[in-house]
């Protein structure tokens, strides 16, 4: 996998910070200077950061592991949402809902009830088993569902790992997520404390095209483990099928060598 490139990261506005009175004193080891009143961040170590998150996170995805997105910050939401579609991983870009990982349980029967509902609109008798007003009933039901946890839809279980846009706005998914020892991966600014995740990467959480070149990255490294995983999956089904064959084979040629022998008899 290859690392990010200095001069992409600069033109993407990556290594600007907040404001040096905002800032974080346990990001010191990633500032590289101030200039005019900004943090800058060090972007040789962003570059390191997100190599080393990058190739985690594909081991994840080639394990057949999910990792869940979450980014509620307007600038990252929509971006993030459809990478995240794309990997078909779970993500969340709206609302954080207290316990969503914590009580997981609570949430798996929302989760439930949601595909109910699908289900019951994909019947035939539909519009008739129902009155309009019950359908509408139903569709708003149905539309809350879908804005709190459509996202999450496809998760039956918690995911092995988190990747996470501004860490400071998302700290009740980092803090259920340290309960459950879960790994966080995430985006790190200068006003943040990287000592709250496990794979921090120094970076602009608040600019669009910062955002988006390390979300490109780290979605390029988990689809090649995805990739990987399928190369897997299909080596080790033609091994199978080989395996088979070749056991058959075997059987054949024993049962006409007995058929032989009875003959002989």
């Amino acid at each position: 996998m290859k690392k990010l490139e200095h001069k992409d990261l600069l033109k993407a506005g990556v290594h600007f910070g907040h404001l040096t009175r905002k800032w974080n004193p346990k990001m010191a080891e990633y500032i590289f200077m101030e200039n005019n009143g900004i943090h800058i961040i060090d972007l040789h170590k962003t570059i390191d950061c997100a190599y080393t998150a990058a190739a985690s996170l594909q081991n994840i995805a080639k394990s057949g592991r999910k990792i869940m997105f979450v980014a509620t910050k307007k600038q990252a939401k929509t971006y993030v949402s459809e990478k995240a579609k794309q990997l078909k991983m779970p993500y969340v870009t709206e609302r954080w809902l207290g316990g969503m990982l914590t009580n997981f349980s609570t949430i798996r029967k929302s989760l439930k009830k949601l595909s109910s509902i699908e289900n019951l609109e994909s019947q035939d008798t539909y519009t008739s088993d129902f009155s309009k007003k019950e359908r509408l009933m139903i569709s708003r039901d149905k539309e809350k569902l879908e804005r709190a946890l459509g996202g999450i839809s496809s998760l039956n279980r918690i995911p092995a790992a988190l990747f996470v846009v501004d860490i400071n706005h998302e700290d009740i998914a980092v803090q259920e997520a340290k309960k459950l020892n879960i790994p966080i991966y995430g985006m790190v600014d200068t006003n943040s404390d990287p000592n709250m995740i496990d794979f921090e990467i120094p970076s602009n959480d608040d600019s669009f095209t910062s955002v988006s070149i390390i979300m490109d990255y780290i979605s390029e490294a988990i689809a090649e483990g995805l990739k990987e995983r399928e190369k897997i999956k299909e080596e080790l089904r033609i091994k199978q099928e080989k395996e088979a064959s070749e056991k058959e084979a075997k059987e054949k040629k024993e049962m006409e060598k007995k058929v032989k022998e009875s003959k002989k008899a």
